[in-house]
């Protein structure tokens, strides 16, 4: 039997193929081992996935871009056109200049010539030589949106991304940049799932045609910053066994009826064929009235930017109020 087809959305960048909705992150601390994550997108693209989420920070690029090339080889697909393929810029190349040798790096190491998604990681620049593990107060710099967002510009305009966007973006610092961008943000990826809902960005990002892609939808409660708000919810439990679906079914098919792109990461097949299969049934109203009552709380908060002699000084001010 062919595998379930994941539908697509259309992003607001002209050149960009339609982005499908559901696709495999590959993020995780400690970064995943090379062979695992080319088994995992290989098995992922046999299920029917098409979009992969990557960055330079996850240091799964070079993996990303192996698993594409002997999938292609293999004859899973026919094309790297096929798939729609995301990277991030990583804080230390946050600056004007340092944004188009970044992004080459990045596809010198997936062996590409284009990217489909290019995202600047978080509103935040460090110097270039920081540790990113051991941050002290002077590696983090005033950011510069304008000179960061005209390079992003450059990047699309020269064809070596077919779009761009941000992650980790509040609402205002969207605003910041919508008021000079010739190109708009396609996209911001964030953490968004039942117990962080985001209604205000979601509102914002909706008026203004940016497209949200929900990282963590099922909460990261493996990471050392994620929450079990999700997994362990009650509300969202209940309604798994009533529906005799998974939690994480039900978490993720409330994300794809809020009209958003999500992005998780699982390297198990079992679980990569389970939370594929979201498409056809739906939440009731009253079950979608319970998972909107879930108390709210972000759990990817970023304190490690927050130096009280830096340029951002509270958690407040990184999310712009919005916790």
């Amino acid at each position: 039997m062919a595998p379930q087809s994941i539908p697509s959305v259309t992003l607001s960048s002209v050149d960009t193929k339609p982005m499908p909705v559901l696709g495999l992150g590959t993020a995780g601390y400690p970064p995943a081992p090379p062979e695992a994550v080319i088994k995992a997108v290989l098995e992922a693209i046999e299920l029917g996935y098409r979009m992969f989420d990557t960055a330079s920070f996850y240091q799964t690029e070079e993996a990303v871009g192996e698993a594409i090339s002997q999938a292609i080889s293999l004859g899973l697909i026919k094309s790297r056109d096929e798939v729609f393929l995301t990277s991030k810029l990583w804080c230390t190349d946050n600056h004007g200049d340092r944004i188009l040798p970044a992004l080459r790096k990045t596809l010198q190491n997936m062996k590409l010539e284009y990217l489909d998604q290019y995202l600047i990681h978080w509103p935040v620049s460090l110097k270039p030589d920081a540790n990113t593990f051991q941050l002290k107060p002077e590696d983090v710099v005033p950011m510069d949106i304008k000179s960061v967002w005209t390079a992003m510009e450059e990047c699309q305009t020269l064809g070596l991304t077919k779009s761009i966007g941000v992650s980790n973006f509040s609402s205002k610092k969207l605003a910041d940049i919508l008021a000079f961008a010739k190109i708009p943000p396609a996209i911001n990826q964030v953490e968004m799932n039942p117990a962080w809902q985001q209604g205000k960005l979601k509102e914002f990002c909706q008026a203004k045609g940016i497209k949200i892609a929900a990282f963590s939808p099922l909460g990261a409660a493996g990471a050392f910053w994620g929450t079990k708000g999700v997994l362990e919810s009650e509300v969202l439990n209940e309604i798994a066994k009533s529906k005799g679906k998974s939690v994480a079914q039900v978490a993720l098919r409330w994300a794809y009826e809020q009209g958003v792109v999500v992005a998780m990461k699982s390297f198990n097949k079992d679980r990569l064929k389970q939370n594929k299969e979201i498409f056809d049934w739906e939440l009731s109203p009253e079950e979608s009235k319970k998972i909107a009552e879930i108390p709210q709380s972000r759990a990817n908060r970023g304190e490690f930017f927050v130096f009280e002699t830096g340029p951002i000084k509270s958690i407040e001010e990184l999310w712009d109020g919005e916790l």
